[in-house]
């Protein structure tokens, strides 16, 4: 399977919003793109200005996938996935979640596939997205902010992905700004050099596909999947 994993270093750090512009840069150079994303939740809050998680992914993938088919799993408290499984009074199968990456991926040249929250999030009291990562075989983009307390954050996370095996190919610090100040300058510096792992910038963007596409071409994509 050929794709990038796109995690972050918490929830709301941006993750799918460097997933949706990976998806509309190559969608805008010819690659057949397939999103994925195993679960959403917090259905229940009203969404403000940009589009819900697998509505965004949709609207940029280009293997014909609706929002449901992005994401199989959809919930409405604003919890993590297996509590809110558990609220409903199911369980999620990280079987038939593997099943669904896979297929989606069938249908396209790429797959991006967005994780949900943090690395360490469990979708069942006994599977993690690490675990989903690792069972796709997929190597990882982590998104991270910009600004105060993102070293620790995202070396914890490069530390946890890398103690399983994983591949982490790059951080996106996003939003990155046009002039970053001195500690955002310093924090991009400082991760690169203590995780020894290359970090780009994601400039600010707007939630329709070629605002995506653009914001996307700043990152070097073409490193972490060649053609």
């Amino acid at each position: 399977m050929r794709g990038l994993f796109v995690t972050g270093t918490d929830t709301g750090v941006g993750k799918t919003v460097v997933a949706a512009a990976i998806c509309a840069a190559l969608a805008d150079a010819g690659r057949r793109v397939a999103a994925f994303k195993p679960v959403v939740t917090g259905l229940d809050e009203p969404a403000e200005d940009w589009p819900r998680d697998h509505e965004l992914l949709a609207a940029v993938a280009t293997a014909g996938q609706s929002p449901e088919g992005v994401a199989p799993a959809r919930f409405g408290p604003p919890v993590s996935p297996h509590l809110a499984a558990e609220l409903v009074g199911t369980t999620l199968e990280p079987l038939e979640l593997a099943q669904s990456a896979r297929a989606a991926a069938d249908r396209a040249d790429v797959l991006v596939c967005e994780g949900v929250g943090g690395l360490m999030v469990p979708l069942t009291p006994g599977y993690l997205i690490r675990d989903l990562a690792l069972d796709l075989d997929l190597p990882l983009v982590i998104a991270a902010r910009p600004g105060l307390g993102t070293i620790s954050h995202t070396l914890l996370t490069v530390e946890a992905a890398r103690t399983a095996g994983l591949s982490v190919l790059a951080v996106v610090m996003t939003p990155w700004p046009d002039e970053p100040s001195e500690l955002e300058r310093s924090n991009r510096k400082t991760v690169a050099s203590l995780a020894g792992v290359p970090v780009a910038g994601l400039p600010p963007t707007r939630p329709d596909p070629a605002s995506l596409a653009e914001a996307g071409r700043a990152l070097p994509i073409a490193e972490w999947l060649p053609a």
